[in-house]
Protein backbone atom coordinates (compact mmCIF):
# COMPACT_ATOMS: atom_id res chain seq x y z
CA UNK A 1 0.00 0.00 0.00
CA UNK A 2 1.49 3.33 -1.06
CA UNK A 3 0.25 5.45 1.83
CA UNK A 4 -1.34 4.55 5.14
CA UNK A 5 -2.49 7.43 7.26
CA UNK A 6 -2.09 11.09 8.03
CA UNK A 7 -0.01 12.37 10.89
CA UNK A 8 -0.36 15.69 12.66
CA UNK A 9 3.21 16.68 11.82
CA UNK A 10 4.19 17.07 8.21
CA UNK A 11 7.32 15.26 7.08
CA UNK A 12 9.86 16.61 4.60
CA UNK A 13 11.38 14.54 1.81
CA UNK A 14 14.13 15.19 -0.71
CA UNK A 15 13.86 13.92 -4.28
CA UNK A 16 16.99 13.24 -6.33
CA UNK A 17 16.25 13.33 -10.05
CA UNK A 18 17.59 14.01 -13.52
CA UNK A 19 15.99 15.34 -16.67
CA UNK A 20 16.52 16.17 -20.31
CA UNK A 21 15.47 19.81 -20.58
CA UNK A 22 14.81 19.92 -24.32
CA UNK A 23 11.01 19.94 -24.05
CA UNK A 24 10.76 22.20 -21.00
CA UNK A 25 10.80 25.92 -20.33
CA UNK A 26 13.22 25.45 -17.47
CA UNK A 27 12.73 24.01 -14.01
CA UNK A 28 10.43 26.58 -12.44
CA UNK A 29 6.67 26.77 -12.99
CA UNK A 30 5.63 29.13 -15.80
CA UNK A 31 2.16 30.63 -16.34
CA UNK A 32 1.86 29.59 -20.00
CA UNK A 33 4.65 27.05 -20.56
CA UNK A 34 5.47 23.55 -19.38
CA UNK A 35 8.18 23.17 -16.73
CA UNK A 36 9.90 20.23 -15.05
CA UNK A 37 8.56 21.35 -11.67
CA UNK A 38 4.97 21.34 -12.92
CA UNK A 39 5.21 17.85 -14.38
CA UNK A 40 6.65 16.37 -11.18
CA UNK A 41 4.14 18.16 -8.96
CA UNK A 42 1.25 16.78 -11.01
CA UNK A 43 2.71 13.27 -10.85
CA UNK A 44 3.24 13.41 -7.08
CA UNK A 45 -0.19 14.89 -6.45
CA UNK A 46 -1.87 12.23 -8.58
CA UNK A 47 -0.07 9.29 -6.98
CA UNK A 48 -0.33 10.52 -3.39
CA UNK A 49 -3.88 11.83 -3.95
CA UNK A 50 -2.95 15.09 -2.27
CA UNK A 51 -1.84 18.53 -3.46
CA UNK A 52 1.96 18.42 -3.44
CA UNK A 53 4.23 21.42 -4.09
CA UNK A 54 7.96 20.96 -4.57
CA UNK A 55 10.91 23.34 -4.18
CA UNK A 56 13.96 22.80 -6.38
CA UNK A 57 17.64 23.32 -5.68
CA UNK A 58 17.77 26.00 -8.36
CA UNK A 59 16.29 27.31 -11.58
CA UNK A 60 17.64 25.85 -14.78
CA UNK A 61 16.75 27.83 -17.90
CA UNK A 62 14.80 26.66 -20.92
CA UNK A 63 16.53 23.73 -22.60
CA UNK A 64 19.12 23.18 -19.86
CA UNK A 65 19.52 19.62 -18.56
CA UNK A 66 20.16 18.19 -15.09
CA UNK A 67 22.28 15.14 -14.40
CA UNK A 68 21.52 15.66 -10.72
CA UNK A 69 18.79 17.87 -9.31
CA UNK A 70 17.21 17.89 -5.87
CA UNK A 71 13.82 19.10 -4.72
CA UNK A 72 11.90 18.85 -1.48
CA UNK A 73 8.25 18.42 -0.60
CA UNK A 74 6.17 18.14 2.56
CA UNK A 75 3.41 15.67 3.28
CA UNK A 76 1.47 14.20 6.20
CA UNK A 77 1.24 10.87 4.38
CA UNK A 78 3.58 7.96 4.97
CA UNK A 79 4.72 5.74 2.10
CA UNK A 80 7.40 3.35 1.02
CA UNK A 81 10.09 5.48 -0.64
CA UNK A 82 11.18 2.83 -3.16
CA UNK A 83 7.59 2.13 -4.11
CA UNK A 84 6.96 5.83 -4.72
CA UNK A 85 10.10 6.09 -6.88
CA UNK A 86 8.86 3.15 -8.97
CA UNK A 87 5.37 4.61 -9.39
CA UNK A 88 6.69 8.07 -10.28
CA UNK A 89 9.04 6.70 -12.94
CA UNK A 90 6.15 4.72 -14.42
CA UNK A 91 3.97 7.84 -14.45
CA UNK A 92 6.47 10.48 -15.58
CA UNK A 93 7.55 11.04 -19.21
CA UNK A 94 10.76 9.41 -20.45
CA UNK A 95 12.79 12.64 -20.13
CA UNK A 96 12.42 12.87 -16.32
CA UNK A 97 13.84 10.20 -14.00
CA UNK A 98 13.48 9.93 -10.21
CA UNK A 99 16.49 8.26 -8.56
CA UNK A 100 15.82 8.39 -4.83
CA UNK A 101 13.37 9.84 -2.31
CA UNK A 102 14.50 10.14 1.30
CA UNK A 103 13.37 11.77 4.51
CA UNK A 104 15.29 14.82 5.76
CA UNK A 105 15.07 17.04 8.81
CA UNK A 106 11.97 19.31 8.83
CA UNK A 107 14.00 22.50 8.32
CA UNK A 108 16.10 21.14 5.42
CA UNK A 109 15.70 23.21 2.25
CA UNK A 110 16.62 22.02 -1.25
CA UNK A 111 17.58 25.51 -2.42
CA UNK A 112 18.87 27.40 0.59
CA UNK A 113 20.83 24.53 2.18
CA UNK A 114 22.78 23.69 -0.98
CA UNK A 115 26.44 24.54 -0.36
CA UNK A 116 27.56 24.17 -3.98
CA UNK A 117 26.32 23.51 -7.48
CA UNK A 118 28.38 22.18 -10.37
CA UNK A 119 27.66 22.72 -14.06
CA UNK A 120 29.22 21.19 -17.17
CA UNK A 121 29.15 22.72 -20.65
CA UNK A 122 29.94 20.49 -23.65
CA UNK A 123 31.52 21.79 -26.88
CA UNK A 124 31.75 19.39 -29.82
CA UNK A 125 34.97 19.89 -31.77
CA UNK A 126 33.97 17.61 -34.64
CA UNK A 127 30.66 17.30 -36.44
CA UNK A 128 28.83 14.33 -34.99
CA UNK A 129 25.31 13.32 -36.00
CA UNK A 130 24.75 11.68 -32.62
CA UNK A 131 25.55 14.56 -30.27
CA UNK A 132 24.25 17.70 -31.98
CA UNK A 133 21.37 17.85 -29.50
CA UNK A 134 23.59 17.35 -26.46
CA UNK A 135 26.72 19.41 -27.29
CA UNK A 136 27.43 22.76 -28.96
CA UNK A 137 29.27 22.19 -32.22
CA UNK A 138 32.00 24.71 -33.07
CA UNK A 139 33.71 24.45 -36.44
CA UNK A 140 36.25 27.18 -35.68
CA UNK A 141 39.61 26.38 -34.08
CA UNK A 142 40.07 27.31 -30.44
CA UNK A 143 43.22 28.16 -28.53
CA UNK A 144 42.36 26.01 -25.52
CA UNK A 145 45.51 27.03 -23.63
CA UNK A 146 44.26 30.62 -23.58
CA UNK A 147 40.84 29.49 -22.41
CA UNK A 148 42.46 27.55 -19.57
CA UNK A 149 44.52 30.60 -18.65
CA UNK A 150 41.41 32.79 -18.69
CA UNK A 151 39.47 30.39 -16.47
CA UNK A 152 42.09 30.90 -13.73
CA UNK A 153 41.36 34.63 -13.71
CA UNK A 154 37.80 33.94 -12.56
CA UNK A 155 39.10 32.95 -9.12
CA UNK A 156 40.38 36.48 -8.55
CA UNK A 157 36.81 37.81 -8.43
CA UNK A 158 33.52 37.32 -6.61
CA UNK A 159 31.28 39.89 -8.33
CA UNK A 160 30.07 38.39 -11.61
CA UNK A 161 27.43 40.92 -12.58
CA UNK A 162 28.92 41.16 -16.10
CA UNK A 163 27.81 37.55 -16.72
CA UNK A 164 24.33 37.94 -15.27
CA UNK A 165 21.14 38.34 -17.23
CA UNK A 166 19.95 41.93 -16.91
CA UNK A 167 16.82 43.00 -15.01
CA UNK A 168 17.04 40.22 -12.43
CA UNK A 169 15.83 40.60 -8.86
CA UNK A 170 18.94 39.28 -7.09
CA UNK A 171 20.25 41.11 -4.03
CA UNK A 172 23.90 40.35 -4.74
CA UNK A 173 26.02 39.35 -7.73
CA UNK A 174 28.67 37.73 -5.54
CA UNK A 175 29.45 34.06 -6.08
CA UNK A 176 32.22 32.02 -4.50
CA UNK A 177 33.94 29.88 -7.14
CA UNK A 178 35.34 26.51 -6.11
CA UNK A 179 36.18 25.04 -9.50
CA UNK A 180 36.49 26.27 -13.10
CA UNK A 181 38.47 24.33 -15.67
CA UNK A 182 38.50 22.98 -19.22
CA UNK A 183 39.31 19.43 -20.28
CA UNK A 184 39.02 17.20 -23.34
CA UNK A 185 36.55 14.32 -23.41
CA UNK A 186 37.00 12.35 -26.67
CA UNK A 187 36.04 14.80 -29.45
CA UNK A 188 34.50 17.29 -27.03
CA UNK A 189 35.82 20.14 -24.92
CA UNK A 190 34.12 20.39 -21.53
CA UNK A 191 33.97 23.28 -19.08
CA UNK A 192 33.21 22.43 -15.45
CA UNK A 193 32.40 25.15 -12.96
CA UNK A 194 31.43 24.86 -9.29
CA UNK A 195 30.25 27.66 -7.00
CA UNK A 196 28.11 28.27 -3.96
CA UNK A 197 25.52 29.96 -6.17
CA UNK A 198 25.02 31.05 -9.78
CA UNK A 199 23.39 34.02 -11.43
CA UNK A 200 20.88 33.67 -14.27
CA UNK A 201 22.67 32.92 -17.56
CA UNK A 202 26.05 33.11 -15.77
CA UNK A 203 27.57 29.85 -16.99
CA UNK A 204 26.49 30.35 -20.60
CA UNK A 205 27.87 33.89 -20.60
CA UNK A 206 31.19 32.76 -19.11
CA UNK A 207 31.53 30.00 -21.70
CA UNK A 208 30.69 32.41 -24.53
CA UNK A 209 33.34 34.83 -23.29
CA UNK A 210 35.89 32.02 -23.02
CA UNK A 211 35.10 30.93 -26.57
CA UNK A 212 35.76 34.45 -27.83
CA UNK A 213 39.10 34.34 -26.00
CA UNK A 214 39.82 30.97 -27.59
CA UNK A 215 39.03 32.41 -31.04
CA UNK A 216 41.19 35.45 -30.17
CA UNK A 217 38.30 37.87 -30.62
CA UNK A 218 39.13 38.81 -27.04
CA UNK A 219 42.48 38.59 -25.29
CA UNK A 220 43.01 36.76 -22.00
CA UNK A 221 43.71 39.95 -20.04
CA UNK A 222 40.52 41.52 -21.40
CA UNK A 223 38.68 39.37 -18.91
CA UNK A 224 39.79 41.61 -16.03
CA UNK A 225 38.20 44.70 -17.58
CA UNK A 226 35.07 42.76 -18.52
CA UNK A 227 34.48 41.54 -14.97
CA UNK A 228 35.35 44.90 -13.42
CA UNK A 229 32.90 46.68 -15.75
CA UNK A 230 29.92 44.82 -14.23
CA UNK A 231 28.34 45.33 -17.65
CA UNK A 232 26.74 42.38 -19.43
CA UNK A 233 27.29 43.97 -22.86
CA UNK A 234 31.06 43.88 -22.32
CA UNK A 235 31.13 40.08 -21.92
CA UNK A 236 30.85 37.48 -24.65
CA UNK A 237 27.74 35.98 -26.17
CA UNK A 238 25.51 33.48 -24.39
CA UNK A 239 26.10 29.97 -25.73
CA UNK A 240 23.10 27.71 -26.53
CA UNK A 241 21.31 26.08 -23.60
CA UNK A 242 21.14 22.55 -25.00
CA UNK A 243 24.78 21.80 -24.09
CA UNK A 244 24.56 22.91 -20.45
CA UNK A 245 24.09 20.40 -17.63
CA UNK A 246 23.56 20.83 -13.93
CA UNK A 247 25.98 18.11 -12.87
CA UNK A 248 25.77 18.01 -9.07
CA UNK A 249 24.30 19.71 -6.00
CA UNK A 250 26.04 19.33 -2.64
CA UNK A 251 24.46 19.55 0.82
CA UNK A 252 25.83 19.52 4.38
CA UNK A 253 25.47 16.27 6.28
CA UNK A 254 23.37 17.86 9.02
CA UNK A 255 20.22 17.97 6.86
CA UNK A 256 19.97 14.17 6.79
CA UNK A 257 18.54 11.85 9.38
CA UNK A 258 21.41 9.78 10.77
Amino acid sequence: MLFKQKYQNRLRYFIQLSYNGKQYHGWQNQPKAISVQEVIEKALSTILKDTIAIVGAGRTDTGVHALQMFAHFDTELTFDEEDLVFKLNSFLPKDIAIHTIFKVKPEAHARFDAISRTYTYRIALKKNVFNFESAYFLSKALDVDKMIEASKILFQYQDFQCFSKTNTDVKTYHCKLMKAHWFFENDELHFVIQADRFLRNMVRAIVGTMIEIGMETLQVNDLHAIIQSKNRSKAGYSVPAHALYLKAVEYPQNIYYQ
